[in-house]
């Protein structure tokens, strides 16, 4: 089966200023690798839907919901926080980046599709239930999780987050959900400052000092995520794929290659073959240094598609 690839042209549009990372050509250096690398026609294209009120409310508070709402501006940009601005599309593009997680999600439980990469933004896995934070304004993946659970009535489902900082706002909505595992692993002490200290059996953090490279990465898989999910047994896996842990990225200092992309998608992957029917839902979380988000995310979508 084909690995499906779902964005929407709004994600485009999303701008938070000039000289802001987390730019819209964040999209268009993924896209290009994979045409580049000839895999771009062998993925299953899909434009995301926009997600809706109540499946926003599964994660999200109302009063938040609104208050987005009521924030989006009709000209210029308006901030949220320090680091997450709105434009006049930032709304809509929130709305079909949630949207996107929420339809792979339905691909892959309808048996459609094996996998699905969502090239999206903004990114998600730091908003909380109330609060934007950043660059993110609605957790995308966090929809997607608890879409599975609720609409599709699994039991067991993972999120694995390999972005450089903690995934704070995953953590935040789901600290107390049995039913959702979060293995990740991030940079610290480094923004958000959160993490090292959580101690719940299902959320599996592992802190990486700064300087740590592929060797240090591979061992916290090995030895704490893996052995973690195989007794997890979960039945779909869902990827907060950031590519900011990547040596060539100045967001931080981790040192991560191509070469540590594809093996953690090739781990991930075994582990949804053997407990998942092979079903997982990746999203684009961060990634900053365009050439490397470039090569790092076609290198992971390549071993997610099998081609």
């Amino acid at each position: 089966m084909q690995t499906a690839f779902i964005s929407h042209p709004l994600c485009l549009k999303h701008d938070m200023g000039a000289h802001h990372p987390e730019c819209p050509a964040r999209l268009h250096a993924i896209e290009d690798q994979l045409i580049a690398s000839g895999l771009y026609s062998f993925l299953q294209h899909h434009d995301a839907p926009e997600v809706t009120r109540e499946q926003l409310l599964r994660v999200h508070d109302g009063a938040y919901i609104d208050s987005v709402v009521a924030a989006a501006p009709s000209e210029g940009i308006i901030s949220l926080d320090g680091d997450t601005f709105m434009n006049p599309y930032t709304y809509p593009a929130a709305l079909h980046a949630a949207g996107a997680v929420v339809m792979a999600v339905d691909l892959v439980m309808a048996g459609r599709i094996e996998n699905a990469f969502c090239n999206v933004r903004p990114p998600g896995h730091h908003a909380e239930r109330g609060e934007a934070m950043g660059f993110c304004i609605f957790n995308n993946i966090a929809v997607g999780a608890a879409h599975a659970l609720v609409a599709h009535g699994l039991s067991r489902v993972a999120i694995v987050d390999f972005d450089v900082h903690h995934g704070n706002g995953t953590e935040h909505i789901f600290a107390d959900e049995q039913r959702v595992m979060l293995c990740s692993t991030f940079q610290h002490p480094f923004y958000p400052y959160s993490g090292a200290e959580t101690d719940k059996p299902h959320i599996i953090n592992v802190p990486l000092t700064a300087g740590a490279d592929g060797v240090a990465f591979r061992q916290a898989v090995s030895e704490r995520w893996m052995p973690a999910l195989e007794a997890f047994e979960p039945e779909l896996i869902f990827i907060s794929a950031g590519f900011d842990a990547h040596r060539d990225d100045d967001m931080s200092s981790l040192r991560l290659l191509e070469a540590d992309y594809i093996w953690v998608t090739e781990q991930i992957k075994r582990i949804a073959e053997h407990h998942a029917h092979a079903r997982i839902v990746s999203v684009l979380e961060g990634g900053y240094e365009l050439h490397a988000l470039g090569r790092s995310a076609a290198a992971h979508i390549k071993v997610l598609s099998g081609l």
